[in-house]
């Protein structure tokens, strides 16, 4: 069988910490699987890839659990090199596992599937008027997030827990944070965020808890033929 669809992480494949979650939704045998930082050591992702001062920053996994600090910019032109690679082996459907903004990548006719453009549209839909909490993996990332969820009708808050070194403690943080700036609905805006940390978080906090990852991997699934 055709795999037609492809997984596209900044860090490396297979992501083995969510991939379960994302073949709940996803056909195993008819999608691939490609990461930006595949083939690198640790060394070499810090020597091609470390953000400098005053670059937007991003946040991804290696194959051996290693949290990774990754300069915007040099991902944005790593992963359109790889995009084009990816379109030229003949994958019709390009899914991005990573929820920063772009603003350049392209494909010719492949269908790429950017998050970023994807769930802040949605998550507006669903909640209305109810303010939002968003939880990053890094601090960093909060002044970054403005222009990404600039159309909500209501200005969202922020907490900070990373889905590769957070303890319990630093959820318990992120929700008690969100809880006091009065979210309605959290949103886990990162890939690597899992099923664990949505739990925990709506068992606690008792409102919606939205997994960036589902809510793509759903729609990449009705994409497949």
């Amino acid at each position: 069988m055709k795999q037609s669809l492809v997984t596209l992480t900044i860090g490396q494949s297979p992501r083995s910490d969510i991939l379960p979650l994302l073949q709940d939704h996803l056909p195993e045998e008819q999608v691939a699987h490609a990461g930006l930082l595949d083939g690198l050591t640790l060394a070499e992702v810090e020597q091609f890839f470390s953000p400098e001062a005053g670059e937007k920053v991003l946040v991804s996994r290696m194959t051996t659990g290693e949290q990774v600090r990754l300069s915007g910019p040099k991902v944005e032109q790593g992963l359109q090199r790889k995009i084009t690679a990816l379109e030229q082996q003949g994958y019709d459907t390009i899914l991005l596992l990573c929820t920063g903004e772009f603003g350049t990548l392209k494909t010719e006719k492949a269908l790429l599937l950017e998050p970023d453009r994807i769930i802040p549209p949605l998550v507006k839909a669903i909640v209305q008027e109810h303010k939002v909490g968003i939880v990053v993996p890094v601090e960093e990332q909060i002044a970054e997030q403005a222009s990404k969820w600039r159309n909500l009708n209501s200005a969202p808050c922020f907490a900070v827990a990373s889905p590769y070194l957070a303890q319990q403690n630093d959820l318990i943080e992120a929700g008690l944070s969100l809880q006091e700036q009065g979210a309605d609905v959290v949103v886990l805006d990162c890939i690597g965020y899992h099923q664990k940390h949505r739990d925990f978080l709506q068992k606690m906090l008792g409102i919606p808890v939205l997994l960036s990852n589902v809510l793509v991997a759903k729609l990449a699934a009705e994409l497949i033929v």
